[in-house]
């Protein structure tokens, strides 16, 4: 199987008012990164429904292995779950198995409590809104409180997995889905960054070798990450290329040859 890329959308309100800091994006490439895999990219969405519908449908359309959080609640600024069926094209059903795990999750919830289980009260019955995904939906088990996540494909060949926002919920779940249905790419060739910093030099100095870099080497993507008051280097540039294992030695060698006739006073190079 081969890899495809991988994205993350993060939905809420509340990350782009500043309310909760994103967390799940630094995650997400650590717990890819463990595996051999890299974020290709990531996308921030409000609880817009027309937006959210956008962003979804344009995954959908995609190849791409996409992860997507918040939003997949009962509560009215929850409306993921009503995009993802929207973007699609399909109706919303109740899933069997999350109707069995969202009734065993009040269960649970009323004998730690000593209370009856009463199934048919008002709110129990809401409650069960959480396991309402589009037509052809499969679950994604979630080990914290048993309300499942959900993983649909679309018809241009992408597929989402939809998480819920909260990280104790939505990293193992994102963990399962990677390891359920992509192991066999895991450490598949490898994806590595290799770079140096580069001291007193001028990033439009040194773009002309790096679009010769890219242009004779078309596997890797050039990087240069300038900083000004970095607690260790200073001011600086790091700059370097990144893309499969195989592909980046023969390209970082013809930068830093490319790079002599500059003559740059250089720091450290470092591996990713």
């Amino acid at each position: 199987m081969t890899p495809r890329n991988i994205g993350l959308i993060v939905i809420g309100d509340e990350i782009l008012s500043g309310k909760r800091i994103d967390k799940h994006l630094p995650k997400l490439i650590e717990v890819l990164g463990e595996r051999g895999l890299h974020l290709e990219w990531a996308e921030y969405v409000g609880d817009q429904r027309e937006r959210i519908t956008s962003a979804l449908k344009r995954a959908f359309s995609s190849s791409d292995i996409v992860f997507s959080t918040g939003g997949i609640g009962a509560t009215p600024d929850d409306h993921t779950r009503q995009c993802a069926a929207a973007a699609l094209e399909v109706p919303l059903q109740l899933h069997p198995e999350a109707k069995a795990l969202i009734q065993e999750r009040m269960r649970d919830t009323a004998l730690e409590k000593g209370l009856p289980y009463e199934p048919d009260r008002d709110d129990n019955i809401h409650r069960l809104n959480m396991g309402v995904f589009p037509e052809g939906a499969r679950i994604i088990p979630n080990p914290y409180n048993k309300i499942p996540g959900f993983s649909c494909d679309g018809p241009g060949g992408g597929t989402i997995h939809f998480t819920p926002g909260f990280p104790v919920m939505a990293w193992p779940m994102m963990a399962w889905a990677l390891d359920t249905y992509y192991s066999d790419w895991f450490h598949q060739g490898g994806w590595q960054e290799k770079s140096v910093i580069i001291f007193g030099a001028m990033e439009a100095s040194l773009t002309p070798i790096m679009e010769r870099v890219e242009a004779s080497h078309p596997k890797v993507k050039v990087f240069s990450l300038p900083s000004v008051d970095h607690p260790q280097f200073g001011q600086h540039i790091d700059l370097g290329v990144k893309g499969p294992v195989d592909a980046v030695a023969s390209a970082y060698a013809d930068l830093r040859e490319w790079l002599v006739p500059f003559g740059l006073r250089y720091g450290p190079e470092i591996v990713r």
